[in-house]
């Protein structure tokens, strides 16, 4: 998982972001992002992409992560800008809000399976949170700190359970949606393929 960061740490490269986002295919809720600057000296055991992970797991590397790396930063896109620039955009800009939240200015960016609009350099790698150790860092952050905002949103909307299904398009979400309608922080332009009560 280090391979990528030994190759750039051999270098003389010391600050590395990896950038990941959770939230893309959802129908509720926002997109975030996260970048995270990893140290060299303190190398995290057990770093993976955060799907492959349990919730206790992510948790403990959460804390791990915060502790341990350089630099941590999140970026946030929410549900009515999505529908206004279309979620890839959405995405986009919220992996550029990240990086420039970082409190320390990466030399080289890697990022999963996207560009972004940066003078940084940076490299796209195609399941990056399975073969990178910053970018599955990011998305061990990123989803945390997501399914933490579905608990505040699922105490916002008790009826729509978001904290069990995290705003993905469960049977039981749509069912929910079917019952009761769309909600403000309802993505309308995920939602046209499914029919809402007036």
């Amino acid at each position: 998982m280090y391979n990528y960061e030994e190759d750039l740490w051999d270098k003389g490269l010391k600050y590395i972001a990896g950038i990941d986002e959770v939230g893309r295919g959802c129908l509720f809720g926002d997109v975030v992002a996260a970048a995270v600057i990893l140290d060299i000296d303190r190398p995290i055991v057990g770093l993976k992409d955060s799907k492959q992970l349990s919730a206790t797991k992510r948790e403990q590397l959460y804390i791990e992560i915060m502790e341990n790396s350089i630099a941590v930063a999140i970026g946030r896109v929410d549900a009515h800008t999505i529908d206004q620039i279309n979620i890839k955009r959405a995405t986009i800009q919220a992996m550029e809000q990240a990086v420039f939240n970082l409190k320390v200015m990466p030399e080289v960016l890697l990022i999963d399976a996207e560009r972004i609009i940066s003078p940084i350099k940076q490299v796209s790698i195609v399941k990056g949170d399975q073969l990178s150790a910053s970018i599955a860092a990011a998305s061990i952050i990123a989803k945390v700190t997501r399914d933490r905002l579905c608990l505040t949103w699922g105490e916002e909307y008790p009826l729509y359970r978001i904290e069990k299904h995290k705003g993905y398009g469960t049977r039981e979400h749509i069912e929910q949606l079917q019952r009761y309608g769309k909600t403000p922080l309802h993505r309308e332009t995920f939602l046209k393929n499914i029919l809402l009560k007036d």
